[in-house]
């Protein structure tokens, strides 16, 4: 496996007000995700496992530690930057999917790429690409509605790769699916990761999600246990 690292968690706080109390949500987080990986972050509620994915998906930052994406220390970079690194390096799925309702699934998977400024000639090949690689190049002009969740959470997937990340986060991903379609969406995740050495980071309490990880990080009370 390549071992370029495309994250590198160090010593990784972070705490929260709540009234006059101080809650810590993580105490001592180190984790390096290289490139092509799959790692589950395990552990139960409570623990930090989306509060360290919010810190690695720059959407918060730590309290004291570093983090590092790819050649970037992001740890204290302004929400200008931030944002900026959210749409160029990283990608992100969600439990509840986040599809845009008034949306086809093809203008779902566009919607980063027109954020960016990509030529229509760009857009239709990386869209009709992804649709095609998740298995709905068929449904393309349906909307959320009109789709099952496995095939929902697909399009996310599609939507997480258009920008061709190096790194996806995925929180929960397999927790609205039954068993036999949480499957089929980590053998999509599985395949993408195989076909364009993305690498996956998940967050998940699903046993058959943990089971298929190249490698999972215990996680107790803000603390990684790798």
């Amino acid at each position: 496996m390549n071992t370029t690292l495309v994250a590198d968690v160090k010593s990784a706080a972070r705490s929260y007000r709540s009234g006059s109390t101080t809650v810590p949500a993580l105490r001592n987080a180190t984790v390096q995700v290289s490139k092509g990986e799959l790692i589950a972050l395990s552990g139960p509620s409570g623990s930090g496992k989306s509060t360290l994915l919010h810190l690695v998906g720059c959407l918060d930052r730590p309290d004291a530690g570093e983090i590092t994406l790819g050649d970037l220390r992001v740890s204290h970079m302004s929400a200008g930057s931030l944002a900026a690194v959210r749409r160029d390096r990283l990608g992100f799925v969600f439990q509840s999917f986040n599809l845009v309702p008034v949306l086809t699934a093809y203008e779902n998977v566009e919607y980063p790429l027109l954020l960016t400024g990509a030529s229509a000639a760009t857009r239709r090949t990386r869209v009709t690409d992804l649709l095609e690689r998740v298995g709905l190049a068929a449904k393309a002009p349906r909307r959320p509605h009109e789709l099952s969740g496995g095939e929902r959470q697909r399009v996310a997937i599609a939507r997480a790769l258009v920008n061709e990340p190096s790194l996806v986060l995925a929180d929960e991903p397999t927790a609205n699916l039954d068993s036999a379609t949480g499957a089929a969406v980590l053998d999509v995740m599985e395949d993408l990761r195989d076909r364009l050495g993305v690498a996956f980071l998940f967050a998940s309490h699903d046993s058959q999600l943990v089971e298929r990880m190249d490698r999972v990080v215990t996680m107790k009370d803000g603390v990684t246990c790798d």
